[in-house]
């Protein structure tokens, strides 16, 4: 491990198929700590950097899963399934003593905090789902709408690229790109952060798990991902938040909210799917409020 700037530990934590990174922030808060799962699969931690902001009141920790940012891969033959990120997650917590958390996971992260918690783990107190789908063919009907509000321009590039299976081309990346700003990320410009993210995209895992589009389709191994009908096996704490302009739309995430045994829903009304940066100081302000609820009780988790 190394010690960077006052409170910041990071270093490498083996786990199936090689090494992740994880870097945690720790400002002398007495609070459970927050493990924070990023989105993709294959997004790295960098845009989920405001959460640190919470590190006043409990250790925050961040870790780029296996392929993606400061986790680069060695074996080119890694199977990329939802199954190794369950036993990579299982390794960080381990190796990193976090015997009693909360799990904060977006999108991607918050599906694989989702499919973990259906384990029933030792120590887990609360989660956090932050805009995070239980259901993919709800989310690729959600998206298929938003895309109809797109402009015509935009959504002919899509179509004609999409028949030709041009999924690489600048046009088509263009024509993605102007849903991301609508329905990803709706800052101008982009946070940089937000652009650390992309550059370090793992896309073997993106490619394998999801397929060679946003749009679908899902060709991977999420292609079947349906888990509202498992949720309510989930019995700890649970704060979902979402955007009111997200993919992950707010009819999706309340629906979630619902299943859930012991939930509540917060919108976030100028906000995407990247809140926690639309709309910083009002998130963080509904997180602390909702973590300082498992600090007041003692309480040792799941």
């Amino acid at each position: 491990m190394a010690s960077g700037p006052s409170g910041i530990v990071e270093g490498m934590v083996d786990v199936p198929d090689g090494q992740v990174w994880f870097q945690r922030h720790d400002g002398g808060g007495t609070g459970l700590p927050l493990l924070c799962l990023h989105g993709g699969p294959g997004m790295p931690h960098d845009y989920l950097e405001p959460l640190a902001g919470l590190a006043d009141e409990r250790p925050v920790v961040f870790y780029d899963q296996l392929g993606c940012g400061r986790s680069p891969v060695q074996d080119h033959g890694v199977r990329w399934t939802v199954e190794r990120f369950v036993v990579e997650l299982e390794s960080v917590r381990r190796t990193l003593d976090l015997t009693n958390v909360v799990i904060f996971g977006n999108s991607w992260g918050g599906m694989l905090a989702m499919r973990y918690m259906l384990d029933t783990p030792v120590g887990v107190a609360g989660l956090v789902l932050s805009s995070a789908p239980p259901s993919v063919s709800r989310w690729l009907a959600d998206a298929a709408g938003l895309r109809r509000a797109l402009p015509q321009p935009v959504q002919e590039v899509l179509r004609t690229h999409e028949e030709s299976g041009f999924y690489g081309c600048p046009e088509y990346q263009g024509a993605v790109a102007e849903f991301y700003r609508r329905h990803l990320c709706r800052l101008r410009p982009w946070p940089e952060c937000v652009e650390r993210t992309f550059a370090g995209l793992g896309g073997d895992a993106y490619g394998e798990m999801w397929g060679p589009s946003e749009f679908g389709p899902v060709t991977g191994s999420l292609r079947d991902w349906e888990l509202l009908d498992q949720v309510p096996r989930i019995a700890v704490p649970t704060l979902v938040t979402c955007g009111r302009f997200d993919e992950a739309t707010p009819e999706h995430m309340a629906a979630l909210a619902e299943a859930l045994p012991d939930a509540e829903l917060a919108i976030f009304e100028s906000s995407s799917h990247m809140a926690f940066l639309e709309e910083r100081d009002s998130y963080l302000g509904r997180l602390r409020s909702f973590l300082r609820r498992f600090d007041d009780s003692g309480t040792d988790g799941a």
